[in-house]
């Protein structure tokens, strides 16, 4: 391998999971080119080789991935056909279109979990009302949840529907041309994430399942390992996320996010192929983060470790609150708890969004739990009141 160049790794979308591959990158000596949606996007604030274009325009695509040897990506948004052409003038898309057809469709990956044998919710493709009505039937009754099977995540497109006025009113809100998926709802104990990530020969690694808590679609809190989690459970888990990826010749990091359900099962909920929110911990709770294993997958390069460095890791999401400045945040945080971890993703600050996270670890599951919830409720300007803290924290 002497005298072999460093590849250049392309990565399409400019959101924090590409600003946080530049990370691992970094370290591992790797350059990233990037296709952004805006000069001032997460990733381009601080990836020099950036170029601001349209990933729905071929030309755009193609002209970009000139000087690529490998493609990844942010998001799983791009057009098949344009994953095609990539793959034509040999730059390798990871994952590739056959892979990424299954996190891009709701629809596709039921039906080829369900032909794999791999629990998942009862579930139809419905179409009118009709046909919703056959599947509430046949599952005993509402509510269930109705799906855009493409283009949907942190919530969006998803509906729960508790009659047949909530049916009407999806049915009209959906633009012609969308596909719904039907779904029950699960009676889940909790939302469970399993990561596996794996290289084109075949080696796979993959991390302690985690607890992911949501509050209106979109993930909050993340403890690694899940508490209390029956290990040949956990072992489950592990194994429907490493057999998924590689059924599905996934390349990369796979996210399977499950329902633990009251009787002890797991049924997939979604499948994510990049790094993903529920794997932030590792960045700074595990040997090897999500995104330097992305990276080594993607590069076909020995993967690394993913076990723990601490017994418990825990990731509280930073969403836009009422504090303008996050910056004004520091003073405290880093003070009061000089071991915790802080990541900002260099967004605008609105209501709702992710902007950071942050990251605590130690012996005491507890204490760490608080630390880290009491540090992101800072951050958004709602100290001690974020997600209900067991126990008053001093300022």
């Amino acid at each position: 391998m002497s005298g072999v160049k460093t590849p250049v790794v392309g990565v399409v979308g400019g959101g924090q999971l590409a600003r946080m591959m530049q990370q691992a990158a970094i370290g591992l000596g790797v350059p990233l080119r990037l296709l952004a949606e805006a000069a001032d996007s997460s990733a381009a604030q601080v990836i020099t080789d950036t170029v601001v274009g349209d990933y729905t325009d071929l030309a755009t695509l193609a002209a970009w991935a000139e000087g690529c040897d490998v493609v990844t990506f942010d998001h799983e948004h791009v057009p098949a056909g344009h994953l095609e052409r990539l793959a034509a003038d040999g730059h390798q898309p990871r994952p590739g279109p056959g892979a990424l057809a299954h996190a891009q469709d709701k629809a596709v990956m039921r039906r080829r979990l369900s032909a794999l044998g791999i629990g998942c919710p009862r579930h139809a493709v419905v179409a009118d009302p009709q046909a919703v009505a056959d599947f509430v039937a046949a599952v005993g009754g509402f509510p269930v949840v109705l799906k855009a099977t493409r283009g949907g995540y942190d919530g969006k497109a998803v509906w729960m529907v508790h009659d047949e006025m909530g049916v009407s009113r999806v049915l009209d809100e959906v633009p012609a041309g969308v596909a719904l998926l039907a779904e029950e709802k699960v009676d889940f104990r909790r939302e469970l994430s399993a990561l596996a990530v794996r290289s084109p020969s075949g080696q796979q690694a993959a991390y302690p399942v985690v607890e992911s808590v949501q509050r209106q679609g979109i993930c909050v809190e993340v403890t690694a390992p899940a508490p209390d989690l029956d290990p040949d459970l956990a072992r489950q888990a592990q194994r429907i996320a490493m057999r998924v990826a590689a059924e599905l010749d996934v390349t990369g990091v796979l996210a399977v996010e499950l329902f633990e359900t009251p009787d002890g099962r797991v049924l997939v909920n979604e499948l994510a192929m990049r790094p993903h929110n529920t794997g932030h911990w590792s960045i700074d709770g595990a040997v090897t983060s999500q995104f330097e294993n992305h990276l080594r997958a993607v590069l076909d390069l020995p993967l690394g470790d993913p076990t723990a460095r601490a017994p418990w890791s825990v990731m509280v999401n930073i969403l836009g609150g009422s504090a303008p400045t996050l910056f004004d945040g520091y003073p405290h945080v880093q003070a009061r708890d000089p071991r915790l971890r802080v990541h900002l993703y260099g967004k605008q600050v609105l209501p709702g969004r992710k902007v950071g996270h942050v990251t605590a670890y130690g012996d005491d599951l507890d204490d760490v739990r608080a630390r880290a919830r009491h540090a992101a409720a800072w951050f958004e300007g709602q100290p001690r009141q974020r997600l209900g803290l067991s126990r008053p924290q001093p300022d």
